[in-house]
């Protein structure tokens, strides 16, 4: 599906049999989302694409807390906020950050008052022109890589496990297999919620971006993503993480993890 952003577009409790691909100004986005392959409940995962004037986007996904309440009901909410703080940044020309922060502070705020003890996690990247910015809370993950294969950002997960690791004290592969992995230290709805903002980095032609839910890192390596999502035509690079993810999903193994969970990808590249 080749679609122009001139409306938001948002995906909610969606099961997808394949990715779907969006012509967007000056790129492609794909979007893929699927619920836990050992659940019959609703997928808690949502994904949007929102526009800010004729340039800026701003491709994001959120992971409702598995095993809280009604958490497709929180990161429904959290994109809804965001969709409607991003319109407003619009009309009244402020910054497009002030519509991204607005968005995920007024979702917690949402949240608290009407799903008390449920949360989500959510990763925001604003694109504009040839650079991006991560905005993130939780362990949602934000991934831009080269089409070498040289990563050039990846977000910290707001965990234990994933302060380990930028701390040094666990490699990627230990943490992968973690007993702690699922704990996350911040989420929208929790009282004490903090936006982590990164910086702008440039995105050069043909360089890749990743948001996904942590249904993707915890089944694959970083340097496993990589090696599929750097090349060839974007649709079917998604494609091939989310099938390689999914059957990681069902099978249990002692040397590789298996972690079934709903599953969001949404990709970007450059034209």
């Amino acid at each position: 599906m080749h679609t122009p952003l001139n409306d938001p577009i948002l995906y909610f409790k969606s099961n997808m049999d394949a990715a779907e691909q969006h012509l967007l100004p000056g790129g492609e986005a794909v979007v893929f989302s699927s619920r836990s392959p050992d659940k019959r409940t609703a997928n808690e995962d949502s994904a949007a694409l929102l526009s800010y004037g004729e340039h800026a986007k701003v491709l994001t996904v959120a992971d409702g807390m598995g095993g809280a309440r009604h958490g497709e009901v929180a990161s429904r909410i959290t994109l809804e906020s965001l969709r409607d703080n991003i319109a407003i940044a619009a009309r009244e020309e402020r910054l497009l950050r002030s519509g991204i922060l607005s968005g995920i502070e007024e979702a917690s705020t949402r949240i608290k008052e009407t799903s008390p003890g449920s949360g989500t996690t959510i990763a925001a990247l604003e694109i504009s022109e040839n650079s991006v910015r991560p905005y993130h809370v939780g362990d949602s993950v934000i991934l831009v890589v080269g089409q070498r294969g040289k990563v050039k950002l990846l977000t910290v997960p707001h965990s234990p496990v994933g302060l380990a690791v930028e701390a040094g004290d666990l490699d990627h592969k230990e943490a992968m297999h973690h007993e702690d992995r699922h704990i996350i230290l911040n989420y929208v709805g929790a009282t004490d919620m903090r936006i982590e903002i990164g910086p702008v980095i440039a995105l050069a032609a043909k360089d890749t971006v990743i948001i996904a839910s942590d249904g993707l890192v915890d089944n694959l390596s970083i340097a496993e993503i990589v090696n599929i999502i750097r090349k060839g035509p974007l649709t079917k690079a998604v494609q091939a993480t989310a099938a390689k993810a999914r059957i990681r999903m069902a099978t249990p193994g002692t040397t590789h993890p298996c972690k079934p969970d709903d599953l969001t990808i949404v990709a970007y590249r450059r034209r």
